[in-house]
Parts: C-alpha cells; sequence; structure tokens
C-alpha cells in the first residue's frame, strides 16, 4: 500500500499548483479565487428571437447543410450603438406553403433590447445565406452590407436606416458560387474598400454522393460527403474603381495563383507590418492561406513559406475560423484558428521575421480535442491587457448522438483566460452556464453592444435562436479604453489602421480588421485592457494611407473617437495632446458599472 504524502508534501503541492487552479486546504479541495467577470444570455429576453434553420436537423444529405451561417455587428443607423445582422439558411425539402426562412437585421434600442427591423430596413433575404462582412464601400458615412451564398452573392447599400440591393449595378453580379467567408479591406491604399471573398466548394447536389451511396462515412456511419472528394473553391478579389463599383481583379492580382481550396473564414491583418493589408484564409481540410500585399495591386499566397498553412507535424488541418491580434504583446499580429473534432486549435505566434511558430501546446490551448470549432474570437474577458480566447463549437454531423464516445452535436463553448506571458488556461467549467450550456454554434461576432467598456459574444445557432452573451464585470477588472476610428483621407471604417497604445510601461498593438471569426464582422472599434492604469500616454495611429499621428493624455473608462487628420502628425508630436474625445462627444451615451461612456 502506498504511504500517505507527509504534511510538507501537500504544502509543496500547493506551491506548485498553477495560479487559478484548485488548491489543498484543510484537508480538501478548496475553490478558485472568483473570475473578475462572467457571462449573462440574454438573447430570448434581448428580443433575438428568430430561428436559423439550416438543413435538416435529424440527416445530412449534403455538406452544404452543415456549414450554417454568420452574424455580422453593424451600426447601421450611425448612433453610435451597434446593431446585429444575422444570415439565414433554408432547407432542401421545404413545402411551397412554408414560409422561407429569412435574413434578420435587429436595431440596438440602447437599453440592453434589440427590435427586429429586417423588413423596414429591406433586407427580407432568403437562400443558403453564409457570411456577411460590413464596410462603407462609397464612403458616404454608412455602413453597406455583403452576404455570401451558395448562389449569388449580395451587395447592399446603405441608404439611411433602409438598405438596397446593388449588386449587379456594383458589378458583383457572378455565376453560381459556394461563397464562404468575406472582408473589405484597401488593397492599393487607394482610400476605397477592396473586397476579397473566399469560396468553400464547387458544388453541383445532382452530381454529388449523398450518404445512402455509402462512399463517405464517419467512424463508419454514413454521413454526407466532402470536402475531400469534392471540387475546391476558388478565392475571389474585386478592386473598388470608386463609388462602390467593383471589378473582378483575382487573376491579375495573383490570387488564382493558388491552387483550389476548401476556403472559409477570413480575416485581414497586416501580417509584415509594413502597413498594406494581408488577408488570411483558413480552409477545411486543406492548407489555408496567408495572401501577402505586395503593395502594387498583387498578393502572394505566404501560408506555406511561413509557416501557417499546416499543422505543427505539417498536416492540412480542417479550418474553419479565424482570430487576430498580438497574443504575447509582441508587437505582432498573431492567428488563431478553430478546427475539426479530434483536432487542436491552433495558435501561430508572429515572430516578426515574416515566420509563425505554432505554440499551440506551449500556450496550453492543445488540451481540447472533443470540440468542433467554428467562431472565434480575442477579447480581453478581465481587462488585465492580455487577450483571451473565446470558442464556438458544434458538431457538423447530427448522427454523431448515436456514436458511443463521441461528443455530441450541441457542444459546450471554450473559454481561455490568459495567465501572461503567452500563456492559456481553460476556465470554461469555472464559468459554467451558459458557456457550458450545449449549442449547435457557428458564427460568432465580438463588440460592446451596450458601451459599458466589455467586449460581448453573439453566436449564431443551427436550428435555434441566437446566444448573446454579455460580459458583466466585477470587482478586479482592470480599466480599458475603446477606440473608434474614422478615416477621411483613408477609407471611413480605418479598416487597415494599426494602433499603438502606451501607458507607463506597457504597451499594446492591435489594428482594424475586416472580416473575422467564422463568416462574421466583429465591431471595427478597438479595446484594450488597461489593468491598473488610469490614464493612456500616448496613442499613435498609422491610417492606412501610411500617415501616422499622436495623441496624448487619453482618458480611460470611455469609447474614444480618432478622427484622421486630428491627431498631430508624428514628426511633430508633443506630450500636451488635447483628449482625442474631447471635440467629438455625443449625447446620449450609456454610462456603465462608475464609468462615463463618451464619444
Amino acid at each position: 500500500m502506498r504511504a500517505a504524502p507527509r504534511p510538507w508534501t501537500l504544502v509543496s503541492m500547493v506551491l506548485v499548483a498553477s495560479v487559478g487552479t484548485a488548491v489543498i486546504a484543510q484537508g480538501g479541495r478548496a475553490q478558485a479565487p472568483a473570475l473578475p467577470f462572467t457571462f449573462v444570455e440574454t438573447g430570448q429576453a434581448a428580443g433575438l428571437v428568430h430561428r436559423t434553420v439550416y438543413g435538416d436537423e435529424q440527416h445530412n444529405r449534403f455538406l452544404l447543410e452543415t456549414t450554417g451561417s454568420g452574424v455580422a455587428l453593424i451600426d447601421y443607423d450611425g448612433d453610435g450603438w451597434l446593431d446585429v445582422f444575422f444570415v439565414n439558411g433554408t432547407t432542401l425539402d421545404r413545402s411551397a406553403a412554408d414560409p422561407m426562412p429569412s435574413a434578420h437585421l435587429y436595431r440596438n434600442l440602447r437599453d440592453g433590447r434589440f427590435e427586429d427591423v429586417t423588413a423596414a430596413a429591406g433586407l427580407v433575404q432568403t437562400g443558403w445565406g453564409q457570411g456577411a462582412c460590413v464596410g462603407d464601400v462609397d464612403n458616404d458615412g454608412r455602413d453597406d452590407l455583403y452576404v455570401t451564398y451558395w448562389g449569388q452573392n449580395r451587395l447592399f447599400r446603405n441608404l439611411g436606416g433602409r438598405f438596397e440591393d446593388v449588386t449587379d449595378r456594383a458589378g458583383l453580379a457572378t455565376p453560381r458560387r459556394w461563397g464562404a467567408g468575406c472582408a473589405f479591406f484597401d488593397l492599393n491604399r487607394d482610400g476605397t474598400l477592396d473586397l476579397f471573398v473566399a469560396n468553400y466548394i464547387d458544388f453541383d447536389p445532382t452530381s454529388t454522393p449523398t450518404p445512402d451511396s455509402g462512399l463517405c462515412r464517419y467512424k463508419g456511419m454514413p454521413v454526407a460527403c466532402g470536402p475531400p472528394g469534392l471540387k475546391g473553391g476558388r478565392h475571389v478579389l474585386y478592386q473598388n474603381t470608386g463609388r462602390g463599383i467593383f471589378v473582378d481583379r483575382s487573376e491579375a492580382a495573383g490570387i488564382l495563383a493558388t491552387s483550389a481550396t476548401y476556403g472559409m473564414g477570413v480575416s485581414t491583418l497586416d501580417f509584415n507590418d509594413d502597413g498594406w493589408p494581408d488577408v488570411y484564409v483558413a480552409s477545411d481540410s486543406s492548407p489555408s492561406a496567408l495572401f501577402v500585399n505586395n503593395r502594387d495591386g498583387t498578393m502572394t499566397d505566404q501560408a506555406v513559406a511561413a509557416g501557417c498553412a499546416f499543422s505543427q507535424d505539417g498536416k492540412p488541418q480542417a479550418g474553419m475560423g479565424v482570430a487576430i491580434g498580438d497574443i504575447d504583446r509582441s508587437g505582432t499580429m498573431d492567428i488563431i484558428k478553430t478546427n475539426f473534432a479530434g483536432d487542436t486549435s491552433t495558435l501561430y505566434l508572429n515572430d516578426g521575421k515574416g515566420f509563425c511558430d505554432d505554440r499551440t501546446f506551449a500556450a496550453g490551448l492543445g488540451v481540447n480535442t472533443r470540440f468542433l470549432g467554428w467562431g472565434v474570437g480575442l477579447l480581453d474577458l478581465d481587462r488585465d491587457g492580455w487577450k483571451d480566447v473565446f470558442m464556438v463549437n458544434g458538431h457538423v454531423y447530427p448522427e454523431v448522438a448515436g456514436l458511443p464516445g463521441e461528443s455530441s452535436y450541441a457542444q459546450r463553448k471554450v473559454v481561455y483566460r490568459h495567465t501572461g506571458a503567452g500563456r492559456y488556461e481553460d476556465i470554461t467549467e469555472r464559468l459554467g452556464p451558459p458557456v457550458t450550456t450545449p449549442r449547435a454554434g457557428r458564427g460568432a461576432a465580438f463588440g460592446d453592444v451596450d458601451n459599458d467598456g466589455d467586449v460581448d459574444v453573439i453566436v449564431n445557432n443551427m436550428h435555434a435562436s441566437p446566444d448573446l452573451y454579455r460580459v458583466d464585470t466585477r470587482s478586479g477588472a482592470g480599466h480599458w479604453v475603446m477606440l473608434a476610428l474614422t478615416g477621411v483621407v483613408s477609407n471611413r471604417n480605418a479598416i487597415g489602421a494599426r494602433v499603438w497604445v502606451e501607458a507607463g510601461e506597457d504597451r499594446w498593438v492591435d489594428e482594424v480588421r475586416g472580416g473575422g471569426s467564422y463568416y462574421s464582422q466583429n465591431d471595427f472599434r478597438l479595446h484594450v485592457g488597461l489593468g491598473t492604469h488610469q490614464r493612456v500616454d500616448r496613442v499613435r495611429v498609422r491610417w492606412p494611407t501610411g500617415q501616422e499621428e499622436v495623441w496624448t493624455d487619453v482618458s480611460v473608462n470611455r469609447i474614444v473617437t480618432l478622427r484622421e487628420g486630428g491627431g498631430r502628425p508624428l514628426e511633430k508630436a508633443r506630450d500636451q495632446v488635447r483628449d482625442p474625445g474631447a471635440a467629438d462627444r455625443r449625447p446620449g451615451a450609456r454610462r456603465g458599472a462608475g464609468t462615463a461612456v463618451d464619444r
């Protein structure tokens, strides 16, 4: 029989226990310290009550029925509060008497509730919707909306509270494709937004095998076929010629030089920090892509050379969603990618020299393999200055419920808390419901929907209503600042701008990005957790045009608008620069817990 450990052994165990884990005390196990934040699910109560319909709930004939759809955060009425657009799908077997499912736009009522304004906004749209991205394509001060479909993608121009389908007029009418993730960005830095669209599969239901054929099995179970064995899609790059008119520049820009892949989630980033926007595409069962801007209107896929195309052991992964951010605060943009069940998510750390280092296991992100990941975001939940990770999960096959030992179709979320210096711990079980409540999630968007200084999460679920995970902070959470950038010479959304924030000895870097997560669009505003800092000493912005400006002595716990041309040019910057939000405040801001929120 093994001898009981001596008292000094127990003490040693306590000393080496990692921060945030349960510790041994007085012969039992004490609970870990309470987290300084919690999630409250308010979707139904907030009025997000529609049901996303996507294929059959029990058995799918085609992969088309499994991918689900995204969600976009868009301030469509320009009141400073995020509204929410949900993409929707349909079914293969639908009676002509049944109402067709539609996309939904909800207006933020600024009191925690949303109003369905889909019909009034002209966005009653049906079909196999996939993803959505947001951008002011004509720089008129109103954000426009692009939606991808299996079929014809659509561009909706914002007329000021109502949208008009301008797809044909804008030059975006295409043959039938399976559009996936999309992102607006300014490829050539001319001040107008261009458009990148990933395509998934060249899909024809008349020639694609079904489960009844017996050709496609998952752990012995007949399932919908693909993507291996099906023809991959080719990505598309549209150049904006001015005032929202686009031309297909895919071949001329070098996009078609990359072999067809199963493209899914898309995000922009400046991978090499040269001031020119790049694009990352998470690919399913094929190499992911990193299109690096050559500064001459062309792009080159450098994912293989950079080390962010495959897993650590050199294999393609079933990539779904993507999140970008400076995880280790080294000043470079790192990449997180969600993958299929049986695999981990992937963390690529950017070394600043054009290469990535797969740090998935070293960072503590290799502990979950049961879940199939989709939407993903980097957000500072406790505002301690380090980015945490929120992942949305759900299986593709409804039939997995009958497989012993297999995770269910509906799955819980995964939340990793950054413990400092690039290390994470899984705190999902500590958080409990609602993040542990199983849902078949797909797209997810991240943004502060109640303007209280926390980044909230909105999830588009399969065969269910959406989830709104409101983040509420408690005692112990840090200070924050949220930067809302407005381009003047640059594109109005300032997509591609890079921001450096300095407080005391601490530094943070972030950028305004198009796309992100899985088939979704996040808040353009940049949220920075400041920890104990009560003042921001300096904010430096490199606008998409390449021009740089500085603001100093910025107040915290507020939303601050930085308008291009409103700071001092970098070479003339002085410490006595005014508070950048002082000249651009608007009434009606909600006050958070003890913090004044101004615009």
